[in-house]
């Protein structure tokens, strides 16, 4: 069973860690300490070797292997290798939990899309959630030791009620030699089918998002497949372990007390007891041990899933959910905050602070300026008001340049863009172009004859026919209007912006 520890560690506090080191069950202490006997019984074998019972020729031999198994100890890359196999180990720890075959929504889209309160009806709906709980528990019993010692054979799993016994011959008779964890699936689909058809599913779209869920459902059993197919590769698992014993076992000798009267370098001390090595073996070894207890999490250790509580955790609740529940809803009432425009729930003694403190509008909110820092700038030390300078530029713009005609189309945009910063309605531009063309009778040149171009006063030009004339109009013949299709543009220059709106419809 899982060792939940999250309550004791609610809230940080002086020491809040130290409770936990008093827990035995799930702890370090129960996983390393048969190791750290062994290591500790061969150390102190060694150093009373050495101190009763080698001679003194024997006794300068032991110390210069002493110095030598200290010395290039330090070479094994202990940290390096533990560290990204133990961060390798929990990742996919992680991952696999993250697969684990939950129906909560399977179950409420059975409920929603397969209806009928008749007994038809509730035999769909069970149905269909005793096959997601039969996938899950095939493929759970494939991969966790609990689960198949709970289901050993398929018949223990037509006696718990997962399986009938007419379901049993079907899956015995599928010629298939690979895991046939997903049979329960492609019963859930032809099971949903014929409810669709039965009318029990009313529309595509229900059957559509329920097969859509049951997917889900299936990849996750078949992830949990290829987590116990696919191991972390070997050679990774035996460097990391070679690497860790083959360190201490190094410490064993390297790490002995010498006698001080010889006067070796750093061995100015004799203790019996290596403390710190103590300490040493005790972080390696248990890191080692804790990617031994996460690297399958489908045993019998103290954290590893509970996948028998999982099992019946997940069967109840999608029977409950499916029948019990179905169509099971309360009368409507006005809630208590009916008539409140801002509702806020209360708040007891013991949160009641917690109303006084201001709600988060964003972290910019606390930045303060000063009053001058918070004028704007205008540009080139105008006094025009804020909007208008940046109008310069259009206005600098030449009317006709080279190459470029007072009609023709890189003109216009040029002057649809100048008026549209400026501050000169089009109304009134227009209004004035047209008065100036009536009194002179001259066509008006520049802005004017731009301005009429594109608002629709200038008369389009003609285009030159080609084709045969069309009879003249009498009693048979329909009166008709020639319109003048607009001649295709250009691709415009890319350094010019295109003009939006009403003057870009009128352009094109």
């Amino acid at each position: 069973m899982t060792v939940t520890y999250t309550a004791r560690v609610a809230n940080a506090r002086f020491g809040g860690f130290s409770k936990l080191l008093l827990l035995w069950r799930g702890s370090i202490y129960k996983l390393l300490w048969r190791e750290l006997l062994c290591f500790l019984g061969l150390y102190m074998a060694l150093s009373a070797a050495y101190r009763f019972v080698l001679t003194e020729g024997h006794k300068r031999y032991f110390e210069k292997l002493v110095i030598y198994c200290d010395q290039y100890a330090s070479l094994i890359p202990l940290s390096f290798v533990l560290g990204f196999y133990v961060n390798l180990v929990v990742h996919r720890w992680w991952n696999q939990y993250l697969c684990m075959p939950l129906p909560d929504a399977l179950m409420c889209i059975v409920s929603g899309t397969v209806h009928g309160r008749d007994e038809r009806g509730r035999l769909y709906r069970r149905t269909l959630m005793r096959y997601a709980g039969l996938s899950a528990v095939l493929i759970l019993r494939s991969v966790s030791t609990a689960v198949f010692k709970r289901f050993p054979t398929i018949d223990h799993v037509v006696e718990a009620g997962f399986m009938t016994r007419e379901e049993r011959k079907k899956f015995e008779n599928l010629n298939s030699s690979y895991n046939k964890y997903w049979v329960p699936c492609v019963w859930f689909s032809n099971l949903a089918a014929q409810a669709r058809r039965e009318g029990r599913i009313r529309d595509n779209s229900a059957l559509k998002l329920l097969l859509e869920e049951l997917t889900v459902f299936r990849g996750k059993c078949s992830m949990l497949f290829h987590y116990d197919w696919i191991s972390i590769p070997l050679v990774y698992t035996q460097v990391v372990t070679i690497a860790v014993y083959s360190y201490f076992l190094a410490c064993v000798i390297g790490r002995q007390f010498l006698d001080p009267a010889q006067g070796y370098k750093d061995h100015n001390l004799d203790l019996f007891v290596p403390v710190f090595t103590l300490l040493q073996f005790f972080f390696y070894v248990g890191w080692l041990k804790v990617a031994e207890q996460l690297i399958n999490p489908f045993g019998e250790d103290d954290d590893d899933f509970e996948t028998n509580f999982l099992i019946d955790r997940n069967f109840q609740v999608s029977m409950l959910a499916v029948d019990e529940m179905y169509d099971d809803l309360a009368m409507l009432e006005k809630d208590l905050y009916w008539d409140t425009v801002e509702a806020r729930a209360p708040y007891t003694t013991a949160t009641a602070f917690l109303r006084l403190q201001p709600s988060f509008q964003g972290s910019t909110f606390d930045i303060t300026l000063a009053k001058e820092d918070m004028q704007f700038e205008r540009p080139d030390g105008t006094d025009l008001p804020l909007g208008e300078a940046h109008g310069d530029f259009w206005q600098r713009l030449p009317l006709v340049g080279p190459g470029m005609a007072a009609g023709s189309q890189l003109g216009r945009r040029l002057s649809v863009l100048r008026r549209k910063n400026s501050g000169v309605s089009e109304a009134s531009t227009a209004a004035s172009c047209a008065g100036t063309s009536t009194l002179d009778g001259v066509a008006p040149e520049g802005d004017c004859g731009d301005l009429l171009l594109d608002s629709g006063l200038r008369e389009p030009e003609p285009e030159p026919h080609t084709g045969p004339e069309p009879p003249a109009p009498g009693l048979d013949a329909e009166p008709f209007t020639r319109v003048s299709m607009p001649a295709p543009r250009g691709p415009a220059p890319p350094w010019l912006p295109s003009p939006i709106g009403e003057e870009e419809e009128n352009l094109a």
